[in-house]
């Protein structure tokens, strides 16, 4: 067994901590007199700092104790969150970042300094503080592990003008007296407004073994009415209590081999299916038929550990939006729905870096100067909207603002300059849309810090084509643009429809397949290079696998078709035979197979034997282009 390394652990829950300190941040910039979110700042620094001296790393204890001083008047009410407060906090919060990585200390003074210089500049709040009493005992193993009662008596003291008594009562004499145990208790007046939250925070990993009780005093020292606040000694809470289930940390690489495991056991079931109808035993097919569904059960289970919410990485864009506005100068809002919706981990993790440039280049170029707005008659704040939702199978997430629109006739422009198409070229709206993502092309007139629109689009419709989803784009002038990234929910297992092309076995994805139906025997015969079917009414693009493929193996009289559909578009695959369902696990092609555009990858079947697993987004494209050769080479056919 390997162990774990305690600094690691330090470390991811570090991460967690700042992640949530810069949503309070940007929380805070939106409503800086909430108290909550100040006390949720001040509680992450204090907890960062306090794990952060127990493992070891003073360095980033240090910064963090100064950084959480400063930020104490604000909870004093010393200090007022101004943006410039919530702007350099931010930066406090990735320097502490940088010094988890291992980086040096060098921005830490100047940040401090600048902390101390805007915090230093409010207005003491001494009127309404009162005179507290907090007394407070420690269980008796508390220094035997690792608690020091001087380091939490120094925490008491900063909290305000403060006066400790140690309480003696249980001492017992000389001769009974353990040394490694803790017999003093402590009695505390401290003059505040209301130190109950810091109290708290003092004690925040002693709490459920320790006596503490909080009452405040009126001026002349008299008890006040309010009841004695006493820790709770229970279980640790939200853990069973609240409906909140436990949580245990798990490492990415046991879950991807978990999902390895488990796909070597889906190839296994379908071997044992196989064998069952060949040999025809009964006690051999009911056995088959109970791996399968622990099989299934287990690949379900498995997928679902895998799943991660979606404003896992949303969040990150709150500080990238509020950045951008900075350093744009303009007042951009971000809205953001369905954070719960969830993706594959390997999904989510793919997915954040073109979600980055879309969000730069919507906020850059999409989104007017405010300026612009009013003369347009809009608001003076644009918006950038992120939503995540399941949609049967797959997932969409979309990326909207509200700016000014993609310029249809600039963009065609821009790409017949290009070379990218031919001038007489007729295009609809969502074609020219789509040239957005063509390599190189940008409608930018200056090349800014930033990125253009179009700049490096190709890279994102790479990797949404990587990830087995695809892209659609729409948007009206003066109104805004809309991009919707249709995603699938794993990579990892898929159900498909196993076909016969030849001697050749390929899986096509079943959420991309609409339906199959025969080929037309006149359209076989005299088919003389047309390539539509009328499914219903609807004109539809095929394409001949084994034309495609190069098959020489011997025709199957009766070739099916499979309508598969990628966006809004559909294209039918001719097939020799339907084999039928199978859960398909999927490896990477190699590199020399990975250039084959009709491939996303290789399943191995039951029998040992491999497929290819078919990419409907590529298909369905070359469809797309082969039919709008043959509807400019053919009218007339086509319309007879």
């Amino acid at each position: 067994m390997s162990s774990v390394d305690p600094k690691d652990t330090f470390r991811a829950e570090a991460n967690d901590l700042l992640e949530q300190l810069e949503k309070d941040l940007l929380d805070l910039s939106a409503s800086p007199d909430s108290g909550s979110l100040i006390d949720g700042v001040f509680r992450a620094l204090h907890t960062i700092k306090g794990s952060g001296a127990m493992f070891g790393f003073t360095v980033i204890a240090d910064f963090v104790h100064a950084f959480e001083t400063a930020f104490d008047r604000v909870r004093k009410g010393e200090a007022k969150v101004t943006p410039e407060l919530v702007n350099l906090a931010l930066r406090a919060r990735d320097n502490i970042c940088a010094l988890i990585d291992g980086g040096d200390d060098a921005a830490s003074a100047g940040i401090l300094s600048e902390l101390d210089r805007i915090v230093s500049g409010g207005t003491a709040a001494g009127a309404g503080a009162s005179t507290w009493t907090v007394r407070f005992k420690l269980a008796g193993d508390a220094v035997a592990n690792g608690a020091n009662p001087v380091l939490l008596l120094d925490e008491i003291r900063a909290i305000g003008p403060t006066r400790i008594t140690a309480i003696t009562d249980d001492v017992p004499a000389l001769a009974d007296l353990d040394p490694e145990a803790l017999h003093l208790a402590w009695e505390a007046e401290i003059e505040h407004i209301d130190p109950t939250e810091a109290i708290e925070d003092v004690f925040l990993f002693l709490r459920d073994d320790m006596e503490l009780s909080i009452v405040r005093r009126d001026p002349v020292g008299e008890s006040d009415a309010d009841a004695p606040k006493a820790a709770d000694s229970g279980p640790a809470a939200g853990v069973g209590q609240d409906g909140v289930a436990p949580a245990i940390r798990v490492s990415a690489e046991r879950l991807d081999e978990l999902m390895d495991r488990v796909g070597e056991l889906v190839t296994a079931q379908a071997r044992l299916s196989q064998l069952a109808n060949i040999f025809k035993d009964p006690s051999l097919s009911a056995l088959a038929e109970d791996f399968e569904r622990l099989t299934s059960g287990m690949r379900e289970t498995t997928m679902e550990i895998r799943m991660v919410p979606i404003g896992t990485i949303f969040g990150r864009f709150r500080r990238l939006v509020h950045d951008l506005s900075c350093e744009l100068g303009k007042d951009i809002a971000l809205d953001m729905d369905g954070e719960d919706t969830e993706l594959d981990k390997t999904v989510i993790e793919r997915l954040a870096d073109p979600m980055v440039h879309l969000i730069r280049n919507a906020c850059d170029h999409g989104l007017e100067t405010t300026a612009q707005r009013l003369t347009a008659g809009k608001g003076g704040q644009g918006t950038i909207r992120l939503q995540a939702a399941c949609s049967g199978t797959e997932v969409r997430v979309i990326i909207s603002d509200d700016g000014a629109g993609l310029d249809v006739a600039r963009i065609r422009a821009r790409a017949i300059e290009a070379g990218i198409i031919p001038a007489d070229r007729e295009m609809s709206e969502e074609e020219v849309h789509q040239l957005i993502f063509e390599p190189g092309f940008s409608t930018a007139r200056e090349v800014t810090a930033l990125s253009g629109r179009g700049v490096g689009m190709d890279v994102v419709k790479r990797t949404i084509e990587a990830l087995h989803g695809h892209i659609t784009v729409s948007s009206r002038p003066a109104e805004g643009t809309r991009i919707c990234l249709h995603l699938p929910l794993t990579l990892a297992i898929i159900d498909g429809i196993l076909v016969r092309v030849g001697d050749g076995k390929f899986t096509i994805p079943l959420t991309a397949v609409e339906e199959c139906v025969e080929l037309d025997d006149n359209i076989a015969e005299t088919e003389r290079g047309r390539s539509f079917l009328n499914i219903r009414g609807t004109l539809v693009p095929y394409i001949r696998l084994r034309q495609l493929f190069g098959t020489r193996a011997p025709a199957d009289p009766y070739p099916k078709v499979v309508i598969i559909s990628s966006g809004e578009n559909r294209v039918g695959l001719v097939v020799d035979q339907i084999l039928g369902n199978s859960q398909t696990v999927i490896k990477q092609l190699s590199r020399l197979h990975a250039r084959a555009g009709a491939f996303s990858g290789a399943t191995v079947l039951g029998d040992g034997a491999v497929a290819l697993i078919l990419d409907p987004s590529a298909l369905v494209s070359r469809g797309k282009v082969e039919a709008g050769e043959a509807d400019r080479k053919r009218p007339a056919e086509l319309a007879a």
